[in-house]
């Protein structure tokens, strides 16, 4: 039987919350039996408590804040709201009133977590946040816990479900962009409105949050460069099978020395690289440091039941370990700078659509030769008066690498824009 009980406020009811407050009922009594507490939800902040709402009692549902902030007895709140406001300010008064925070919101940890972790520290509580990156997957827990001491100079991975599911199907069936993201909408692993999972920034806001961590130096998204997958071609697929690769949408965080350069871009990686298998909605992180050499942890990356889930955890962690440890709140202790993009040293991927006649490719090279960019393989097929010309290069730095292309994109013989992908995963040893 439990001991005590621990009263929670949830701060909505969507997707995520319904799912919370199901699994915590389906689950009660292994949750009583593993921390020796009742655990359950005593109110939920909506905009309309008088709307029906399936699965909880109406009687619960409140539209004052301050129903569940000034509630002595309700020592834990648990944030799934969304968006940077009013997610901030309710977090913040909550924070100051001493109460624990669990919070699923990549946008507002991406944008404010480091004044809500000083503000955590400063109270002596703590906000968990498990849920914001990667669904399922604890890689919050290892980074702040397990990897303490592993020295990590990179972390780079897949962390949104809807662009590797829509790579994914382009990849199985050879479909179009657009159709594989209307399957994606119509199987749920895509919102009505995608934009942020495509262009990039819905990636970029959980690397910020992964980086800040890892590295132990605030990382805000607005430090994250990011290119979505919306000009990925079918074709651009095609050929990067043919030489060996997968195409994902990847969040990398490198260490420079003293410095950390965050970004999420489209990159072809090895097809026997473990990232490369990843595949439909799935998420993974793949972890080098020092003292660890490369770990990767993979698993379920989206959806209400598994985001819920590491909500849950991130409640039983609290509920179990009442005295608040340094790890729990990862206030930065260092400040790094931060290694400007054109002064990363990539590998490329080019597809160029040419005329398809003599001089065109020596021009091409000639100018990539007056910029030190250093041609690797070179694939061209033709296609009636014009050919397409895929390229592959050795490491170059990024501002050289954009400068030819500044170049070629005005030559007689080149139609269109160029269409340069990074490659990643080269470096890595099996």
């Amino acid at each position: 039987m439990a001991d005590k009980r621990i009263s929670i406020g949830l701060l909505g009811y969507g997707t995520v919350g319904s799912n919370v407050y199901r699994l915590l009922d389906d689950q009660a009594r292994d949750i009583s039996e593993a921390t020796g507490s009742s655990i359950f939800i005593k109110k939920i902040l909506v905009r309309d408590p008088s709307q029906p709402r399936p699965g909880a009692p109406q009687d619960i549902f409140t539209s004052d804040f301050a129903d569940i902030l000034d509630d002595d007895e309700i020592s834990i709140a648990v944030e799934l709201i969304g968006g940077v406001d009013p997610a901030y300010d309710f977090v913040s008064d909550l924070l100051k009133k001493g109460k624990a925070v669990v919070t699923a919101n990549k946008q507002l940890l991406s944008r404010r977590g480091a004044h809500l972790f000083e503000l955590a520290r400063e109270n002596s509580t703590r906000i968990q946040f498990e849920a914001s990156v990667a669904g399922a997957i604890p890689v919050i827990k290892v980074l702040r816990e397990s990897m303490v001491a592993a020295d990590l100079k990179s972390i780079s991975g897949i962390v949104n479900g809807t662009t590797n599911y829509v790579l994914t199907e382009m990849g199985r069936t050879g479909s179009k962009y657009e159709d594989a993201l209307a399957r994606a909408q119509e199987r749920g692993y895509a919102e009505a409105d995608p934009t942020e999972d495509i262009n990039g920034k819905d990636a970029a806001a959980k690397m910020a949050i992964l980086a800040s961590i890892a590295f132990h130096t605030p990382v805000g998204l607005d430090d994250v460069a990011c290119a979505g997958i919306e000009n990925i071609s079918s074709l651009d697929i095609a050929f990067a099978g043919e030489l060996g690769y997968t195409i994902k949408l990847l969040g990398v965080a490198r260490l420079y020395g003293e410095r950390v350069n965050v970004r999420v871009h489209p990159a072809l990686v090895p097809d026997d690289h473990p990232l490369a298998t990843v595949s439909g909605a799935y998420n993974a992180v793949f972890l080098k440091g020092t003292a660890i050499d490369e770990i990767m942890l993979s698993g379920p990356g989206a959806g209400g039941m598994e985001t819920a889930s590491a909500v849950l955890s991130d409640m039983v962690s609290i509920v179990t370990r009442p005295q608040v440890s340094p790890l729990e709140n990862p206030v930065a202790y260092r400040n790094l700078g931060f290694f400007p993009d054109d002064d990363v040293v990539s590998t490329f991927y080019l597809r160029l659509e040419v005329k398809d006649e003599p001089g065109v490719l020596a021009a091409i090279a000639r100018v990539f030769g007056d910029n030190g960019v250093s041609i690797e393989s070179v694939i061209q097929k033709g296609r009636g008066a014009h050919a397409e010309l895929v390229m592959i290069f050795h490491p170059v730095r990024e501002a050289s690498f954009q400068a030819a292309l500044d170049t070629i994109v005005n030559l007689e013989g080149v139609r269109g824009k160029p269409r340069p992908i990074r490659v990643e995963g080269k470096e890595h040893e099996h």
